[in-house]
């Protein structure tokens, strides 16, 4: 029956919010936390290692913060779903986190239900925003509707797609990006295959000029 359950692995750097989301997941039948972190490197570490089905991922935390452990984790490409799990209703960390690819979103004050039904969600293949922020997301989709061409398609890109891009538009290759970035090559070229998808180019020096089009500039 063990084997069947929700292997989940909390990142929080705040023990006490550790300890007190194990207790309440673990009062489920079908949910079993196998692991926690304190920190996002570490996160990464137990990812690799314990191969969690959900990670919940707290946004702030030391030496690496949830939105780039979130990067890390889909540069590496685990099958884990991943819940953004905090205490911010700010629109821009939730469209950010969502660009990049979590499969959840869930505020810290939310009941243990909400929280329960998130982790089934994802697990399911399905995604997950909490209904009471999911307007901030309705917003931010009716203000793009006011965006240029350009505009929106680099709101489609990841922050790493577009620091990509800048390097692109800097006349660097693939092995030279990778160095840059301290990923491997074969990462950026997933990125820039990704990049021309979003920006509608088929080679780099298109996707130079579009970068220069649309004033495209390093983070």
């Amino acid at each position: 029956m063990d084997s069947e359950k929700i292997k989940v692995l909390i990142v929080d750097d705040h023990s006490l919010m550790r300890q007190g989301l194990k207790q309440l997941l673990e009062l489920e039948d079908d949910i079993d936390v196998v692991c926690q972190s304190c920190d996002g490197e570490d996160a990464i570490k137990k990812t690799n290692e314990y191969r969690p089905d959900v990670i919940l991922l707290d946004i702030n935390m030391p030496k690496l913060n949830g939105i780039e452990t979130l990067r890390r984790l889909k540069d590496i490409g685990v099958s884990s779903k991943v819940i953004m799990l905090t205490i911010h209703d700010d629109r821009e960390y939730l469209c950010e986190t969502v660009n990049i690819g979590a499969d959840g979103y869930v505020l810290k004050d939310a009941d243990s239900d909400t929280l329960v039904q998130a982790i089934r969600d994802v697990v399911k293949g399905k995604s997950y925003i909490q209904p009471s922020i999911a307007s901030l997301l309705v917003s931010k989709l009716n203000s793009d509707e006011e965006k240029t061409d350009g505009e929106k398609k680099v709101d489609l890109l990841t922050k790493r797609e577009y620091e990509v891009l800048t390097l692109i538009a800097e006349g660097l290759n693939n092995r030279e990006i990778a160095g840059k970035l301290y990923i491997s090559e074969k990462t950026v070229k997933n990125h820039v295959s990704n990049i021309f998808k979003k920006i509608e180019v088929s080679d780099r020096i298109q996707a130079a000029i579009f970068a220069y089009k649309n004033n495209i500039k390093k983070l």
